[in-house]
């Protein structure tokens, strides 16, 4: 019987990268064949990011397609990387599936695409080639992606995604809560990039009806309303470096590993952690307020500035009066510094990964969500599991060194909220671990996968 070769098809940006790279890692440690699809931008970045020599890594096979897009400035103009995604990969997918299965031995025998790029699905029924489907997100954000029909017929939504009202909704009373202007497709980008967004919504409700599996980067125990309202969604995370590499894989900056040394002397329980993600940037005066709340904490803290935002300026003397205890990284080993005994605290803009990391790990965590699935996670983190604390823009839309340093001070004092951070920790453990819900949903798929 031949090997079973798995294509993977992520959504081309790094937070649904990760995610689909740890599980294609899981996958080759049981001996199934994979082909990892990234444009042609990312994959030059995750492969300049790899250290060399890893065993795993090396037995998948890292391939890319054309986004249709000549350079990174045009990936930036609004809305043509979310109209590369609807209208120049699919062909590029289709494409490199015929010229795999009409040269190899071992044909692609199932696609295991993100469920945000459906057509990649219908590609593989259009082929008779088994399917999965993965979402790298939170089961409640696609429990309200699928609840769209739903929400037309409620009056919620026009059915161009735009909401009717101002709102807060709630699928049940159980489930986080979220304001109709913050929607997933109606708070990224401009409403060009919103309508290819939404409509990619809109074509993933059939597609995912086609799939054999629909798998989810969650757990039951974080998430069981959800699950229960949706019982075709099958969790089986979180996904954190399960496959012991001893790094994390798909990331699209190389990691600055120097700083768990710094950690290491810090004590315990004291370290502020700031990152937010990969595609937030800053105003440069909201810049200069977290520098000044940062120095205002007369904590230890460690910031993640990326290379294009370190640009910005620090206020005059910061960087000299904070120098015995803060330290600012390009990118860092995420998954690491969240399990390092240091840690006190994390400053998150809420995606997905670093929601999961932080809970995993028992950190609390000050929320500061910019745009699509964020405005969800962070209501899991302030009202239904109550272990993180939001924080507040002002009037003008600022969020003030005072609010930053009041927060800080909130989050680190209270106890419960600390106490229940650590239950959740315990619970993702159970969950994952053998024997557990997500641990025997992984395993089934991967039987799946080789019958």
């Amino acid at each position: 019987m031949a090997r079973p070769h798995v294509m993977v098809v992520p959504y081309p940006e790094q937070g649904h990268v990760i995610p689909l790279m740890e599980l294609s890692l899981l996958l080759v440690k049981q001996g199934i064949k994979i082909t990892f699809v990234n444009t042609k931008e990312n994959h030059d970045r995750i492969k300049s990011a790899l250290p060399c020599g890893d065993g795993l890594l090396s037995q998948m096979s890292l391939v890319w397609i054309s986004d249709g897009l000549e350079s990174s400035e045009e990936r930036k103009k609004p809305g043509k990387s979310s109209g590369a995604v609807l209208k120049v990969m699919p062909e590029k997918v289709e494409e490199l599936i015929e010229c795999i299965n009409g040269s190899e031995s071992e044909r692609i025998t199932c696609v295991l695409a993100d469920q945000s790029i459906g057509w990649a699905l219908d590609i593989a029924e259009k082929k008779g080639i088994r399917r999965a489907a993965f979402c790298p997100a939170s089961a409640a954000q696609l429990v309200l992606g699928l609840s769209i029909p739903k929400l037309i017929d409620n009056g919620i939504i026009d059915k161009d995604g735009t909401p009717l009202e101002k709102q807060v909704i709630q699928l049940s009373p159980a489930m986080p809560s979220v304001s109709t202007e913050k929607l997933v497709w109606v708070c990224v980008g401009n409403k060009t990039t919103q309508r290819h967004i939404f409509q990619l919504l809109v074509n993933n409700i059939k597609s995912t009806q086609k799939t054999e599996w629909l798998l989810c980067n969650s757990a039951h125990e974080l998430e069981s309303a959800a699950f229960s309202m949706a019982p075709e969604i099958i969790p089986i995370g979180p996904l954190l470096s399960c496959h012991q590499l001893g790094h994390s894989v798909g990331n699209f900056w190389t990691q600055d590993l120097t700083c768990l040394k710094w950690l290491d002397q810090q004590s315990p329980n004291s370290v502020i952690y700031v990152a937010f993600g990969s595609s937030i940037k800053f105003s440069p005066s909201q810049f200069q307020e977290l520098c000044l709340a940062l120095e205002l904490s007369n904590r230890p803290f460690l910031w993640v500035v990326q290379p294009e935002e370190s640009k910005t300026e620090y206020p005059e003397g910061f960087v000299e009066r904070v120098v015995d205890r803060g330290r600012m990284v390009g990118w860092s080993p995420q998954k690491k510094i969240l399990s390092h005994p240091s840690v006190a605290c994390f400053i998150s803009h809420c995606g997905w990964n670093s929601t999961l990391e932080s809970v995993s790990n028992g950190i609390p965590v000050l929320c500061w969500p910019y745009f699509a699935d964020q405005f969800l996670n962070k209501s899991y983190f302030c009202d239904v599991w109550k272990v993180g604390v939001g924080l507040e823009p002002n009037g003008s839309g600022m969020i003030t060194q005072g609010e930053i340093t009041s927060k800080i001070q909130q989050i680190l004092n209270d106890e419960q909220l600390k106490a229940r951070a650590r239950d959740f920790k315990e619970k993702v453990q159970i969950c994952i671990g053998q024997g557990g819900m997500s641990n025997k949903n992984l395993d089934s798929f991967i039987s799946w996968i080789k019958t």
